[in-house]
């Protein structure tokens, strides 16, 4: 009998480190602060636009790329944050969350062949998304303390063959805010070499310390070649919903629908009207949103580093990077494994964060997307590094 092979872009990436320990996390009654989900409740403004939107019947298929509602919040909001228009009817694409829209931004902009820099460590979808593309990765090491990078090194990357740059700011796994300045260089390399940035922005409302998220598209020279990728997920703590978007010109956007249609068809409807109902929230949400998540960061860096390790402080997003290299594990996966076995805290290897694991070998990444005292408990956990 002929065994039946599956396909090379299948065998050539894992399935998702972050999610695996989360599986560990239950198994081992861990606190799971390894995956990026809140454990407190979304705001009830929005639980009870849902409710009303299925008790209202909003159950059949919405507009593929986006119930009408939903993408006039969408440019509502952009247009009170940073003050850009943002044509609803031919400018956005409703997506099954932020994912999606990344997956769906690199099948309708990307051939096979082409090159594609990322910048690393990445968040874990990245690697796949451009091998499912057929795409060619160029990484750019980000550099601690302050994860910059060499302008040099990127402009090294970039190529005849470049046809597009993922930014993720703030950064999923640093917490790095990209600068004006940074963004700037990486514009004058996209528009030198006819490259589009997708940018994935969905932790824009969580930055500290007076770190300022600046949208890629707002750059001169962006504007036309930019998809900037969001969500409902992480502000509004619904990562289970789904409900994700691409802002993009008219021409990319087109594209990227009519992937999109033949991908998911569409995000789920009566959560698309809540989404609209979240959009719609005052500025004081926000502002509310990162003072809270502030609180959270400061009091799991004191427990991290109570525990002997050595943090790297984050200016935006909901994670921390640690260094392990002190606790005299073999690398950063026997190291979790530790953590969630014995000690009962869930973090991610940081090798799933880097093109080759050596990389990462050092490296944890935990979640401070919780409620402060499960944060707590997991500090005093921890401590049992240290004795």
């Amino acid at each position: 009998m002929t065994a039946i092979r599956t396909s090379a872009k299948a065998e050539s990436f894992t399935e998702s480190v972050i999610r695996e320990m989360t599986r560990h996390a239950v198994a081992h009654g861990a606190i799971n602060l390894a995956q990026g989900f809140p454990d407190f409740p979304a705001p009830e403004e929005i639980k009870r636009a849902a409710m009303a939107a299925i008790e209202a019947d909003v159950n059949q298929y919405a507009i593929t790329w986006g119930a009408r509602r939903l993408r006039e919040a969408i440019a509502a909001k952009v247009a009170r944050t940073y003050g850009t228009a943002v044509d609803p009817e031919r400018e956005i694409c409703v997506t099954c969350g932020a994912t999606e829209g990344m997956i769906a931004a690199m099948l309708a902009l990307v051939d096979p062949g082409d090159e594609v820099v990322v910048f690393e460590p990445f968040y874990e979808n990245y690697g796949p998304d451009a091998i499912l593309a057929g795409a060619v990765p160029r990484f750019v090491a980000l550099r601690e303390p302050d994860w910059t990078f060499d302008e040099r090194e990127l402009a090294a990357a970039f190529g005849p063959r470049t046809r597009a740059v993922i930014l993720n700011t703030p950064n999923n796994p640093t917490g790095k805010v990209f600068t004006r300045a940074e963004l700037q260089a990486v514009a004058r390399l996209c528009e030198r070499w006819g490259a589009v940035a997708i940018s994935d922005e969905i932790y824009e409302h969580m930055t500290y310390d007076g770190a300022v998220h600046e949208p890629v598209a707002r750059i001169p020279g962006m504007e036309d070649r930019t998809v900037t990728i969001n969500g409902l997920s992480k502000t509004y703590s619904v990562t289970g919903w789904r409900v994700g978007w691409t802002i993009a010109p008219p021409d990319l956007t087109g594209a990227i629908r009519k992937v999109h249609d033949f991908l998911t068809v569409g995000a789920a409807a009566p959560l698309q009207e809540a989404g609209a109902a979240a959009l719609e929230l005052p500025g004081s949400y926000y502002s509310r949103l990162a003072a809270d998540y502030l609180e959270r960061r400061d009091v799991l860096l004191g427990a991290l580093e109570a525990a002997g390790l050595k943090t790297s402080k984050p200016f935006g997003a909901y994670y921390v990077m640690c260094d392990v290299a002190g606790l005299g594990f073999a690398d950063d996966v026997e190291a979790a494994m530790h953590l969630v076995r014995d000690v009962g805290v869930a973090s991610v290897p940081g090798s799933s964060f880097f093109s080759r694991p050596e990389l990462g070998r050092t490296k944890l990444r935990f979640s401070f997307c919780k409620r402060l005292e499960t944060l707590r408990e997991a500090g005093e956990r921890l401590r049992a590094l240290g004795r």
